[in-house]
């Protein structure tokens, strides 16, 4: 389903209607997904239309910039060591058009249910997407309509053994990339004081052919400051 289209076009996929026809002058988008329909009339002479794999943070409405992942067992990580795990994420779907310059952001849908947690306290806390996962040791099997894999390489610069439950990541820093069969990112954990960690991502495909999806957050953004997360309430 993912990546470039001429119009017209019409895609019906696990409950994805989607199409662009022409209508006279101008042309007509329709979309429905679960529940949810979409149309909307184009008034632009595009020929050509992205969908592909977007920062998961974008629907019911943007609450926030960060993912929480919580992890359905706990990791116990050994000092000095980096281990590497795998867990998923929820996908969200953009359908871009082409523009002058660049491409133009049409349509956003998702067929995962939505749901949101605080991390810290209620007053100082930051509001994340929460996405329960299990963990793998390697790539596992997934519906890549539904779901992403995160590789994520967790080094542990203590002294002492670390458990770990969770990781939050901030949007402003996701690379993801895609396939016929794979939506994926890549990223890392430092712990650095026993309950703290710092988390990033690693701008690279999981595997070799696969596509980097246009990035709707950078585009959306003149200047971003911080791509990292510093988890100093609790990892």
């Amino acid at each position: 389903m993912f990546g470039y289209y001429d119009v017209p076009l019409g895609i019906a996929k696990e409950g994805i209607s989607l199409s662009v026809k022409r209508k006279g002058e101008v042309l007509l988008y329709r979309r429905e997904c679960v529940d949810e329909k979409v149309e909307k009339i184009l008034l632009a002479s595009t020929e050509k239309i992205l969908i592909n794999p977007i920062e998961p943070l974008n629907k019911p409405k943007e609450l926030t910039s960060y993912l929480l992942i919580e992890f359905e067992k706990t990791l116990v990580v050994e000092p000095g060591a980096t281990q590497k795990i795998y867990v998923t994420y929820p996908v969200e779907i953009g359908v871009f058009m082409s523009g002058d310059k660049d491409f133009e952001i049409l349509d956003i849908f998702t067929l995962i249910k939505q749901k949101f947690t605080l991390y810290g306290d209620p007053r100082s806390g930051v509001i994340c997407k929460y996405w329960r996962s299990e963990v793998y040791s390697s790539k596992p099997s997934i519906n890549l309509l539904h779901e992403g894999i995160l590789e994520l390489s967790i080094t542990n610069t203590n002294t002492e053994w670390v458990e770990v439950t969770k990781a939050v990541f901030n949007a402003y820093g996701m690379k993801i990339y895609y396939s016929d069969d794979m939506v994926s990112m890549k990223a890392t954990m430092k712990i650095v004081k026993g309950k703290s960690a710092e988390t990033d991502f690693v701008d690279s495909p999981l595997e070799k052919g696969m596509k980097k999806s246009f990035e709707l957050y950078t585009v959306r953004t003149l200047s971003v400051t911080a791509t990292k997360f510093v988890m100093e309430v609790g990892i």
